[in-house]
């Protein structure tokens, strides 16, 4: 429908300039071949060169004596008729009937060309809105029907808090006595906050499917577009959509490109989104209730939006859409392994314990990438190797091997990492030590993956301690083995992580006595980002930097005094990154006891093999070396 009424404009078009020029140009190919001046054609006159003349309006069409054609334009309200009379001249004056209608046409023809091309393009600017070519101010929100694809919440897992509260309004649309008759009223709106990648928007989808009732969905930034008004405009027609179909759903993605805190920042904000806010504010809870119409909306960024959003009557609810435990990411991937087949020898467990941190969407991915890497090599199912490859591939990245390294750069690395494995080995308090490798994976030439046994929801101080001693301890195992003069650029990246790690404790977790349970975050950061926040004095400048310093110093002399204790674990560490490059916590363990790779034996406690296989995005491995520029 959309193509044939495009197509139909550009035909109108398309015959409006031909008859545009047709208008123009009429006539004029002719005049223009044998065109003469009208002093000329006077003086043919008189010279009795002339035979015969057509006069139409200002054009004058000419026959001479020999037949010959010519044109020429007399000027306006100049009368030759009785000059060419008196001369012997056939004249012939041509009847001009629509020279007023065609006059008007063309004088108005540009013009309405113009409006109509301008009308098409803005149209077609604003998404060709709903109404017609003006309709600019409806509502952009979209019917959701079971042609898209129906999802329930069986398809929902990891999330069973959130999905209960939603499960609940679901139930009321369904059952609205059995809650009204004990006074209750039906919640106006629910805001679902969680980190990208939780489910948020898969569990709206699932509210439409279970309610069996009309469900619209839209994004945020539909909203406001570059003319003023337009927000406002269709916020109202939104509104008023949904009023015809209640009791209804109305699901806004990404309320927050719609719904900041107004009057803030830089000139006091955008007043084309802050009318499209205020209208917002008045439809969900004004003097005119919107009985029926239930708004979920979703964001990540909970912090920006405006407190006016967030009281009561408006979003009664706010849902935390958190990333899954260990249980609610096994559901996770039982849900997308269901339409992968997978071998006998796949332990999803196994798989939820070794993703710590991981969202849905990171778990949907690890899925897609492990089916992609069994069809890459020809097998009919999906095994358990694949899913470790593919946990490599996503936390890790794409092994580098095409990157050539000298023999004293991998020397190097190897015993950078080295360092890293033998020291968190040695902290009891550091997570367990999975996998080192001197393999160039994207931006490192090696690493050694540590992950916690469980999923990890504080840290003590004791723990950041340790974990800034096993950040230090590939520069001090570089000192060791090269000397003060022989250390690379290969920490800066753990400089990096541990600079980090000490100036949260000082600054935002009260972990030095010296500086005290002071929050001074807001002081160097700014207040959510901005260059604002409250200025604090030199000296106490100097004493954070100080206390990080000493934290970050002491991590660095006590990896440094394990690595020289435990020399010998040390080399062998090293020799055996640069045979077999990549060694699992098991084989670890086996060459620090100085035993063979390949052995059977294997009394390794379990807290030193660790059951998981990847680090999480949100906290990066010790030991990543950034690439030499």
């Amino acid at each position: 429908m959309g193509n044939a009424r495009n197509f139909a404009f550009w035909v109108v078009l398309f015959l409006m300039i031909l008859a545009l020029f047709n208008l123009f140009s009429d006539g004029s190919g002719s005049m223009n071949r044998n065109q003469i001046s009208y002093s000329e054609f006077i003086q043919r006159v008189q010279n009795n060169q002339v035979s015969a003349v057509t006069i139409d309006g200002e054009d004058v069409a000419i026959t001479g004596a020999n037949g010959e054609q010519f044109a020429t334009v007399r000027p306006m309200g100049e009368d030759i008729s009785d000059r060419l009379i008196q001369q012997g001249v056939d004249v012939r004056v041509v009847k001009q009937q629509s020279s007023g209608l065609m006059s008007m046409l063309g004088v108005w023809l540009p013009f309405i060309l113009l409006i109509g091309v301008w009308i098409f393009f803005m149209n077609r600017m604003q998404g060709g809105g709903k109404g017609g070519a003006m309709g600019f101010g409806k509502s952009k929100a979209k019917l959701l029907t079971e042609k898209h694809g129906r999802v329930t919440f069986d398809d929902v897992a990891g999330i069973d808090e959130a999905k209960e509260e939603l499960e609940e309004i679901v139930e009321f649309l369904r059952n609205p006595q059995k809650f009204s008759r004990l006074g209750g009223k039906i919640p106006k709106g629910a805001l679902l906050v969680g980190p990208p990648g939780t489910g948020k928007t898969l569990l709206a989808r699932a509210i439409a499917g279970e309610a069996g009732v009309p469900f619209f969905t839209i994004s945020g930034s539909d909203f406001v577009e570059m003319f003023v008004g337009v927000g406002a405009s269709r916020v109202r027609d939104m509104f008023e959509q949904a009023k015809k179909s209640a009791p209804c759903i109305l699901f806004i993605d990404e309320i927050d490109a719609v719904g900041r805190a107004r009057g803030v920042g830089i000139g006091g904000g955008n007043d084309e989104r802050e009318q499209t806010l205020n209208q917002l504010l008045v439809e969900m809870d004004g003097f005119e209730a919107n009985e029926g119409i239930i708004i979920i909306a979703a964001t990540n960024r909970k912090d920006v939006l405006d407190p006016a959003l967030l009281r009561p009557g408006r979003f009664d609810r706010t849902i935390h859409v958190p990333n899954p435990d260990i249980k609610g990411r096994e559901r996770i991937l039982s849900v997308h392994a269901r339409k992968v087949p997978v071998g006998p020898d796949v332990d999803l467990r196994l798989i939820a314990r070794g993703t710590p941190g991981f969202s849905g969407a990171d778990l949907m991915n690890l899925v897609n990438e492990a089916a992609l890497g069994a069809a890459r090599i020809g097998r009919r199912f999906v095994s358990m190797a694949d899913f470790e490859n593919a946990k490599d591939k996503v936390m890790l990245g794409v092994e580098r091997r095409s990157l050539v390294l000298t023999p004293e750069q991998k020397e190097k690395t190897a015993y950078h990492e080295a360092g890293h494995a033998v020291v968190g080995l040695s902290l009891p308090k550091c997570d367990p030590v999975y996998k080192a490798t001197i393999i160039p994976r994207g931006g490192a030439l090696g690493m050694v993956v540590s992950l916690p046994e469980m999923d990890r929801l504080n840290m003590h101080k004791d723990e950041a301690k340790q974990r800034i001693t096993m950040t230090m301890a590939g520069k001090a195992a570089e000192i060791i083995k090269y000397g003060e003069e022989g250390v690379s650029n290969g920490p800066a990246g753990d400089i990096q992580q541990a600079s980090a790690l000490a100036r949260a404790m000082v600054m935002r977790w009260g972990m030095s006595d010296k500086v005290g349970a002071v929050d001074y975050s807001e002081a160097h950061e700014g207040y959510n980002g901005s260059t604002g926040g409250f200025s604090v004095s030199a000296a106490t400048k100097e004493l954070i930097e100080q206390e990080v310093r000493e934290l970050i110093e002491a991590g660095y002399q006590e990896a440094r005094a394990i690595l020289l204790e435990k020399e010998v674990e040390f080399e062998r560490m090293a020799k055996g990154l640069l045979e077999y490059e990549t060694l699992t916590g098991a084989e670890i363990a086996r060459i620090l006891r100085g035993d063979s790779i390949g052995g059977d034996d294997d009394d390794t406690p379990a807290s030193v093999i660790p059951s998981v296989t990847a680090i999480p995005r949100t906290k990066p491995a010790p030991g990543g070396d950034p690439a030499p520029a």
